[in-house]
């Protein structure tokens, strides 16, 4: 009876894999030339929320933390790589985008080293773009799919700061932005079923719009969306539509 309990026990352990009903069998590795590499497909920026670049890397190296990120930018713009790219980085946490709630499994993070107070330094936002623009070639990462901490969990992060210079990475191909909408959102728009549909989890819908708010106005605020901010939500739904339809 104790056996039974242990072998059951051992299945349950083991994600429930069926127990060898039979004698143990050598398995024959023949390798078949059809695959791919498994790749990244968003990319995930954070602020280390550190005084300097030493404190972040003691974090971001310490196994009792059990927190990482692929690459880490100095404010002097040193980059530092601290997880190959094919493997999973801890750094996105409990997450949510569109529906995929396992970020880790599918980004790279990026950590800039920053308090979250200051401006971000131009020599880091340089090495940054630099950086993104090498990731594009390699994982052919899609532009509406550069996104902060705070978009993806928005009710948790809050980075990177409104300090962070989004639109200047959508001047280059990363990320969603629109300038100045032409079109005030149609009567009847649904601010957050669009919010949803850009990719927010509206679980917590005053974190959903705080984080809107940080990513596309530079702002803060949880409130209901204005007019104005409803209307750069449609435009910014209509440009990802777009672009998911080129890429289709």
């Amino acid at each position: 009876m104790l056996r039974g309990r242990a072998l059951l026990l051992l299945c349950l352990l083991s994600a429930c894999a069926p127990l060898p009903s039979g004698p143990a069998r050598d398995i024959a590795w023949l390798p078949s030339p059809n695959f791919d590499q498994r790749r990244p497909n968003f990319v995930i920026l954070h602020q280390t929320s550190n005084d300097n670049v030493d404190q972040a890397l003691a974090t971001l190296t310490d196994p009792a933390r059990r927190v990482s990120a692929h690459y880490l930018i100095g404010r002097d713009g040193a980059v530092i790589q601290l997880v190959d790219e094919g493997a999973r980085a801890w750094h996105a946490g409990e997450s949510w985008w569109g529906g995929s709630t396992d970020l880790n499994s599918a980004s790279i993070g990026i950590e800039l080293d920053n308090t979250g107070d200051e401006p971000f330094a131009e020599n880091q936002i340089e090495a940054l773009l630099g950086l993104l623009a090498q990731l594009r070639l390699r994982h052919r990462i899609p532009q509406a799919n550069y996104l902060g901490h705070g978009d993806i969990a928005p009710a948790r992060k809050v980075d990177p700061s409104p300090l962070f210079p989004w639109h200047r990475l959508a001047s280059q191909g990363f990320g969603l932005w629109c300038e100045k909408p032409e079109a005030a959102a149609p009567a009847g728009f649904d601010a957050m079923l669009g919010l949803q549909a850009l990719g927010y989890d509206i679980t917590l819908p005053a974190a959903a719009r705080a984080a809107f708010r940080r990513h596309f106005t530079g702002s803060d605020g949880d409130a209901e969306l204005a007019p104005e901010e409803q209307t750069l939500l449609h435009c910014l739904l209509q440009k990802k539509l777009l672009r998911e339809s080129a890429v289709g």
